[in-house]
């Protein structure tokens, strides 16, 4: 039986990847590490081996004694900043005969940054939020007069980190400085036009600069929005599945700006521009987002295909590689309840037996 090693085990992301392994055809043995103990007691994992923060100096050491231990055929990891240290020692790995599905370094590091990949659509002509890194105070007065909408607002968040880090929308200028005072931020935010609230995702799988499969969906809600001062938190409450070919070109033409030859995951998030033009914001790299297991319970398992290909050399044989699934499905999250999978149609049937 192969053995696949994965990162974060317990936490959300990561247990819809393995949700979806453990639906997959072929069965494997699979290894979690993690560094959040009472998340890792949820997990559904093989066997748990508790890590180091990845930003910890004894990360590496525990790691490779794991992998020494466990000789893993594969492994997966779905945390940023966890991702790109793994990138930088991936030798390490592979030296250890362990397989990887990443993209090349230079992509990780360009991604996990959202400031540089800003940079690279924008000398590409990609139409982006207008977006400025914030070194200094006179820099954030400059972002409010430069990017500022007819109300004064400006968009202020994290350069690094998910889940909408730091986000803050806001026209007092007081109140940005403490912000970023608050979360030592000079030089890692940076400051943008605000957009639309409507926001999509294009989430893909590429084998050496070729298209294995990518799904559209767009997110209708979030969980705990309500409870944020940006109403961003990351955690999706409805999804959507979802095609448009202007979507899927934008997305194509982000990552091939970012990388002539896109090889593993990449998540193209997008946020709608007052003039109904989806704007890429970040690509969520190397990992799949939370939601993931809405796709397999729908009918297309990507966590299979990705370790499918990776552990076997097995591609999916697809009638349609771009949005196989069809349009209007929705996928519905609450706190400590099972998801739903429906439709528009159904809640409505639903609702007015009520």
């Amino acid at each position: 039986m192969k053995k696949i090693l994965i990162s974060g085990a317990g936490g959300a992301p990561t247990e819809n990847v393995v949700r979806s392994w453990k639906e997959s055809g072929k069965e494997e043995y699979v290894v979690g590490i993690g560094s959040e103990p009472f998340d890792m007691v949820l997990s559904s994992v093989d066997i748990k081996y508790q890590v180091p923060y990845s930003t910890e100096l004894n990360y590496k050491g525990r790691l490779l004694e794991i992998l020494d231990k466990e000789r893993p055929d594969f492994a997966h990891f779905q945390n940023d900043i966890e991702i790109r240290t793994i990138s930088r020692m991936r030798e390490e790995l592979l030296n250890r005969n362990i397989k990887l599905f990443m993209p090349s370094k230079e992509t990780i590091e360009i991604c996990v940054d959202k400031s540089r990949s800003a940079e690279i659509w924008l000398a590409e002509n990609i139409r982006i939020p207008k977006t400025m890194v914030i070194f200094d105070e006179k820099d954030l007065k400059k972002a409010f007069e430069k990017l500022g909408d007819d109300k004064g607002n400006i968009w202020i968040r994290a350069t690094v980190g998910g889940g909408g880090k730091g986000a803050l929308p806001t026209n007092n200028y007081e109140f940005a400085k403490l912000w970023i005072d608050r979360f030592d931020g000079w030089g890692n935010f940076t400051a943008a036009e605000c957009l639309t609230p409507q926001t999509v995702t294009w989430l893909s799988i590429w084998y050496e600069g070729e298209i294995v499969v990518a799904q559209t969906r767009k997110r209708n809600s979030w969980n705990f929005g309500n409870r944020t001062l940006s109403g961003v938190t990351g955690i999706t409450r409805v999804g959507e599945t979802c095609s448009d070919e202007l979507i899927d070109r934008i997305a194509i033409d982000s990552i091939k700006a970012i990388d002539k030859r896109p090889h593993g995951i990449f998540g193209v998030d997008m946020t709608y521009d007052k003039k109904g033009v989806p704007n890429p914001t970040e690509i969520n790299i190397s990992r799949f987002f939370t939601t993931v297991y809405f796709f397999t319970k729908a009918g297309l398992n990507l966590p299979e295909i990705f370790k499918n290909i990776a552990l076997y050399g097995e591609f999916p044989h697809l009638k349609k590689k771009i949005n196989p699934l069809p349009n209007g499905l929705i996928w519905i999250r609450g706190m400590d309840r099972e998801p739903v999978l429906t439709t528009e149609e159904k809640i409505e049937q639903e609702l007015n037996l009520m």
